[in-house]
């Protein structure tokens, strides 16, 4: 048997002969190896967030304690590779645009997984991926899917919470006065129903973390492109100035305004 060395089980030499810019602009690399980075840590989040959902469905919190928390630090590390790209300049970024094409961010089927697994349900996003079946027909099980959330307020059900547990999953989630009643009671007696309050917060913490992750790419993209049109033809900055308005856990917030 060959011997296991740090580069033979991380498999370097795949991995690091993947960063090949397609221009002979120096950014181009730093660019690569930002977006390939993060959809390594974006496989990693969504490994921690079934896991973190089947151990809901099992009402089994600890543990989903545990992956949800991994996931915000995971976050915290993606919030942070803004940083490293605000690097890049706009007479930077134009040396190397135009061998872009059509591709963009927004194309990305890990970001949606994710997106879909929180419970932001767009089944026209579905449509993006119709080129490749298999990763459309992955997103599309994945749409079909209760949420975390989705899940979580079936565990308060379970556990004796007057709360709808049924819905069109491929559909956005609505706000419901059960729901936030619900967790208005949790959060009105956290010694009682001390991990179901202990849920609540990993949740709101995974949309804070969710939520500068959006505002940092919001503003590295207007720093970088300022107002132009994103390559994937989106509307650039406005677009993602929209999607800072999409929340995931509805009732977790405006709980805390009746408390």
């Amino acid at each position: 048997m060959s011997k296991i060395t740090y580069r033979s089980y991380l498999r370097l030499p795949e991995l690091l002969d993947l960063q090949t810019p397609l221009s002979d602009a120096h950014d181009e690399l730093l660019f690569i190896s930002i977006h390939q980075a993060s959809e390594i840590w974006l496989k990693l989040c969504l490994h921690e967030l079934r896991a973190a959902r089947e151990r809901i469905v099992a009402d089994d919190l600890a543990p989903a304690f545990k992956m949800m928390s991994r996931v915000a630090r995971v976050q915290s590390q993606l919030i942070q590779s803004w940083e490293v790209l605000a690097t890049m300049t706009p007479a930077d970024y134009t040396r190397m645009r135009g061998k872009l094409g059509t591709s963009s961010g927004f194309q990305s089927d890990q970001y949606r997984h994710v997106e879909f697994l929180l419970g932001n349900k767009k089944p026209e996003m579905v449509d993006i991926h119709e080129s490749e079946p298999t990763v459309a027909a992955a997103l599309r099980t994945e749409l079909e899917r209760p949420s975390l959330y989705d899940e979580s307020i079936r565990l308060l059900a379970r556990r004796g919470f007057d709360v709808p547990t049924e819905r069109d999953w491929t559909q956005p989630y609505v706000a419901s006065e059960a729901v936030e009643r619900a967790w208005a009671a949790v959060y009105a007696d956290p010694d009682r129903h001390w991990d179901l309050y202990e849920l609540a917060e990993k949740l709101v913490d995974l949309e804070y973390h969710v939520q500068l992750w959006r505002f940092g790419h919001l503003k590295t993209v207007e720093r970088v492109i300022g107002f132009k049109t994103g390559t994937g033809g989106t509307a650039g900055v406005a677009y993602l100035a929209n999607v800072l308005k999409e929340g995931f856990f509805p009732e977790l917030l405006s709980v805390r305004t009746r408390l």
